[in-house]
């Protein structure tokens, strides 16, 4: 059989895999079921498994949930049928898993990277959504796969799979990284700080879908990710009874809207797009009572990452100012962040020429801008500033609905296509 036979021969295990993690969708660092299960299966291939603190560094992890929280998601995984030893080496939330084989043939050192969490959206429960219809559908309320990373997961494993089958046609070493918290941009930095990927020559990542929805299609390489940053106000003032002594009052939900309606008005950037948003604004307690606590959810965005640098800037200088301005105290939380990033040229020309000899895609696209934000981009932008190239790829395939959507799926016949070409070119990129 040649390989990409072997590829589609793995189709109802790639989805039988897909599905089961699909019913079993976990938030960014509570993802222990899913890396045990990433990790089991790297280890039964013969791959060096590292978690933890070897592949995540602890400083640089953003919006990790309270002790209680990730204990509970313990506890849930395990009775889920995670290991429990692997588990536990994911305390803290570390469920990072990277899998690291070496060939014999010398050669390149070739990087991937999987996502593997999971959204806040709760699933469509009707017959019209397939996941439903077919049993498959989110076992766990208010969270599902609505963004494909369930079918990144299990093109990681395919991947993972078909290069030990292959392992004597490949050369150099592969390290394949399985990702948490790239919802809400807040995982791939901890990652990367570890270093892991510091030594790789060319690093090769993608995404189910993103606008490009039709099957078997494939764009080779994108660019144009916005720098961002998400990040929490919480505001404190001092509660006071609005009719009987307003004065004594401080009032944390005028801090909070003057700061919001300040955010807006924050000049654009001329060397590129900038842009700012509040999407959440929470205070109060009761209709005669001075608010003393407040929460405004804002995020920034950049061309460039010094341009959202300046958007961010800005930003926490107005909130500053309104928090004065009321006489209020304000505390700032970084909850997320990603780098502006873009492919290599070379190695998606590269990989345009390679993917087209292979036959197996009706559409093949060199480039596509993006104009959204994803935390591969510290994978991208750390590997180029170590001297590698990196590309971020479109698996084209038909969407039942938009990502981040309660009906969002995909079709399945992504996941051996993609798996048969990540492999050919770990293999490729390998060998040069």
């Amino acid at each position: 059989m040649t390989m990409f036979n072997e590829a589609m021969a793995m189709k109802k295990e790639l989805v039988a895999c897909r599905r089961d993690l699909h019913a079993h969708p976990e938030l960014a660092w509570t993802e222990f079921r899913t890396a045990s299960k990433i990790a089991r299966e790297l280890k039964r291939l013969g791959y060096e498994v590292l978690m933890g603190d070897q592949c995540m560094k602890e400083d640089e992890m953003m919006g990790v949930p309270s002790e209680a929280v990730l204990q509970e998601c313990m506890q849930r995984a395990i009775a889920e049928g995670a290991d429990p030893e692997l588990v536990s080496r994911m305390q803290g939330g570390k469920t990072g898993v990277v899998g690291i084989m070496h060939f014999d043939k010398p050669g390149k050192t070739v990087g991937l990277r999987f996502d593997i969490d999971c959204l806040l959206v709760d699933e469509n429960s009707t017959d019209d959504h397939k996941p439903s219809r077919e049993g498959f559908n989110s076992l766990h309320p208010g969270l599902m796969h609505s963004c494909g990373h369930d079918g990144h997961a299990t093109i990681g494993l395919g991947v993972a799979r078909l290069i030990a089958a292959h392992r004597e046609e490949m050369a150099g070493t592969v390290k394949i990284c399985f990702q948490p918290g790239e919802e809400g941009v807040m995982g791939a930095r901890g990652m990367v700080a570890s270093g892991i990927v510091d030594d790789v020559d060319y690093f090769l990542s993608g995404h189910i879908g993103l606008g490009n929805g039709e099957d078997d299609s494939l764009v080779c390489m994108t660019e144009g990710f916005l720098a961002t940053s998400k990040i929490d106000a919480i505001f404190t003032g001092k509660p006071a009874h609005a009719g009987a002594n307003p004065e004594k009052g401080r009032n944390a939900l005028l801090a909070a809207a003057e700061a919001s309606i300040a955010l807006h008005t924050i000049s654009r950037h001329s060397a590129g797009p900038s842009r700012i948003n509040v999407g959440v604004l929470k205070a109060g307690t009761g209709r005669n009572v001075i608010p003393d606590q407040a929460l405004i959810q804002f995020e920034t965005r950049g061309g460039s990452t010094e341009i959202n640098q300046y958007m961010e800037s800005e930003a926490r200088r107005m909130i500053r100012a309104a928090a004065d301005l009321y006489g209020v105290e304000v505390r700032l939380e970084a909850k997320g962040s990603a780098a502006s990033g873009n492919s290599s040229p070379d190695m998606g020309k590269e990989i345009y020429e390679v993917v087209k000899g292979l036959g197996v895609y009706k559409d093949l696209e060199l480039s596509r801008h993006v104009s959204g934000s994803e935390d591969c981009s510290y994978f991208l932008s750390r590997v180029q500033q170590h001297g590698g190239k990196a590309v971020y790829m479109l698996y084209g395939t038909k969407e039942a609905a938009g990502h981040h959507t309660s009906e969002f799926d995909f079709n399945e016949d992504v996941l051996p296509l993609t798996t048969y070409t990540m492999t050919e070119l770990v293999k490729h990129f390998g060998n040069k």
